[in-house]
């Protein structure tokens, strides 16, 4: 059941309703069995996500080495009250405990492309860059 909601995230981007049924229908468990599961787990999402994430790590190097003004400075100027998705659908934040690259904390990611050696000022400017790629992008569609 597992794999299968992870495979269908990993498809979708998210869970919704009718995933949730179908890996009911495939593993024979029950829709309930199939909720709990999925809602278990902070990983899986049931709405669909922004169209871009970026993540923070969180975790003891990156902790110790400033994370956590970033995290709270980006949190602050992306209007949310911590992680989640930005008003307009353009930012997914999410905290992560460990991007894997502790030797360049404090790490973020950005689309999936790490980056290291993080500041408040960085991060906002990436996040910027972001919103204006994907706002010039709009206006050509």
């Amino acid at each position: 059941m597992l794999s299968s909601l992870l495979a269908a995230q990993d498809e979708l981007g998210y869970l919704p309703y009718e995933a949730v049924d179908e890996v009911s229908l495939c593993t024979g468990s029950s829709v309930n069995e199939v909720w709990a599961v999925a809602s278990f787990y902070p990983n899986f999402r049931f709405t669909p996500p922004a169209r871009h994430s970026v993540e923070i790590c969180w975790g003891p190097t990156c902790h110790v080495l400033g994370a956590q003004p970033i995290l709270q400075g980006l949190v602050s100027h992306l209007g949310l009250e911590g992680e989640g998705d930005t008003e307009d659908g353009s930012i997914s934040l999410k905290y992560n405990t460990c991007l894997g690259v502790c030797p360049h904390a404090p790490a973020m990611s950005f689309d999936h492309e790490l980056a290291g050696r993080m500041s408040l000022d960085e991060a906002v400017s990436r996040v910027e860059r972001i919103r204006a790629a994907d706002s010039a992008g709009e206006q050509q569609a």
